[in-house]
């Protein structure tokens, strides 16, 4: 079997992740339990994922001139993912501020920084985005250039999956490029107004769709006529951080690699399963021999 090729265009974040026994109310300081400080923003989240999940991986982003895009480019490189079109802008990379409590739940706050700039893309990024199997990408970045890269990679034949994350408008012509969305419940919320209990409404927008609700387990949708519940594989959560991330990177693998979509959402379910049991983003990323053990106890 050929190596999947993936292609993400998304954000590059540094996190600042502490611990603490519970998430602090407003104008509370509490006393943490422990720090790390990682890569991270969605589409490096999943660009690096994806690598770890088996596939070749070429990220299209921004980092900033500062401190913290030196070291993004360097562990993200590290990871195995192609950053040869990696933009170096002035001024700031991303950052988020990440507070997670004992159970593993966490409130974040991103600030773009570079990844504001990534705005439109080059001949020779889009021939990238048309040299991939499949093509990832979210919302942290401008919807203009996320529907630039959809628009050509479904010209190109190349499969467009859409984390809709943040939730924010979606344009016509970036819902006609998208093959899957995957949204979890607050976002499908705010692309239909209905929520987990009516997973097809998202059917009004895409042709398929993967909608995602945590220990709940995640739900596959499609103009075909299928809707599959894929329970979620029980293990401790630590930090739920990267978890979506782990699972959006593992189903386009998975899909890319000619496994029917029911089953890569199992598979993925396993990569989001396999994320939480570790602190942090691109860290806690899991490889593709802890994805398949978690796979096969189901």
């Amino acid at each position: 079997m050929s190596q999947t090729r993936v292609t993400v265009v998304g954000s590059a974040n540094m996190d600042l992740v502490a611990m603490a026994p519970a998430l602090p109310r407003l104008g509370e300081t509490m006393l943490g339990t422990d720090f790390v400080m990682v890569p991270g923003g969605k589409g490096a989240n999943q660009a690096v994922a994806a690598v770890r999940a088996g596939a070749s991986c070429a990220f299209l982003g921004a980092i900033g001139s500062d401190a913290f895009g030196v070291t993004l480019k360097a562990r993200i490189t590290a990871a195995g993912v192609d950053t040869g079109q990696l933009r170096v802008v002035y001024g700031a990379s991303g950052v988020a501020l990440v507070m997670v409590n004992a159970q593993g739940e966490n409130a974040i706050v991103v600030t773009p920084g570079a990844n504001d700039a990534l705005a439109g893309l080059t001949e020779d990024e889009l021939a990238t985005v048309r040299g991939a199997d499949v093509l990832v990408a979210q919302l942290e970045i401008p919807v203009q250039t996320v529907t630039t890269a959809a628009v050509a990679a479904r010209a190109a034949g190349t499969r467009v999956i859409l984390n809709a994350a943040p939730a924010r408008d979606l344009p016509p012509e970036l819902l006609a490029s998208v093959d899957l969305l995957v949204v979890n419940e607050g976002e499908a919320q705010a692309l239909t107004g209905r929520g987990r209990e009516e997973p097809r409404a998202l059917l009004d927008l895409v042709p398929r769709a993967v909608l995602t609700h945590g220990g709940a387990g995640a739900w596959y949708v499609d103009r075909d006529g299928a809707e599959v519940h894929v329970p979620a594989f029980r293990v401790d959560v630590v930090d739920s951080t990267a978890a979506g991330d782990a699972f959006t990177a593992a189903l386009a693998v998975g899909w890319g690699e000619g496994r029917d979509l029911v089953d890569a959402v199992r598979w993925a379910s396993a990569a989001g399963a396999a994320c939480v049991r570790k602190l942090g983003a691109s860290v806690a990323l899991p490889g593709r021999a802890e994805i398949d053990e978690l796979y096969a106890r189901g």
